[in-house]
């Protein structure tokens, strides 16, 4: 199976990646969204972010759930082969409620499911790696996103990497 890539941002070319502001209210920093026809194994998530040290820490999670955002949508070359650079694109469903980042709406939810939820400082950093054979699956037609809610907004870097 093919590992793929995606950060909450379009792919980098001739400048620095951009990270991308939380705001201080529930937020969808990046959204994957599954095809009908195929689920996904999420083999690790991180969370950065450029704050300050003192500050509170800012609640991080990790959900799968039946519910989109609208978001910035991710274009094909935003959704990478990580661990295959020759591999087939990936089968993720593109679009404003289906994979990309920085929400702009959260979207109706009407059931979640949690692969991860951590406070962390805006000052530190996230990152889990799960253990091969006990990744957390989302299933077809579902929308895995990584979410914060900060106290006071400060730039945020995010990524999955996912096997399909």
């Amino acid at each position: 199976m093919t590992l793929y890539w995606a950060a909450n941002g379009p792919m980098p070319t001739t400048a620095a990646f951009s990270p991308v502001t939380t705001g201080t209210s529930l937020k969808t920093m990046l959204q994957i969204a599954t095809p009908s026809t195929r689920g996904i194994k999420v083999v690790e998530w991180g969370i950065s972010f450029s704050g300050f040290a003192d500050a509170a820490r800012i609640k991080c999670e990790l959900i799968d759930t039946n519910g989109a955002a609208t978001v910035t949508a991710h274009v094909a070359a935003g959704v990478q082969p990580y661990n295959d650079p020759s591999a087939p694109a990936s089968l993720m469903t593109l679009g404003t409620t289906a994979t990309g980042y920085t929400s702009s709406g959260e979207g109706s939810i009407t059931s979640t499911r949690y692969g991860d939820a951590q406070q962390v400082s805006p000052a530190d950093k996230w990152w889990r790696q799960w253990p091969l054979g006990r990744e957390f699956a989302v299933g077809p037609s579902r929308f895995l996103r990584v979410r914060v809610h900060a106290p006071a907004a400060v730039d945020a870097y995010t990524y999955v990497v996912w096997e399909e």
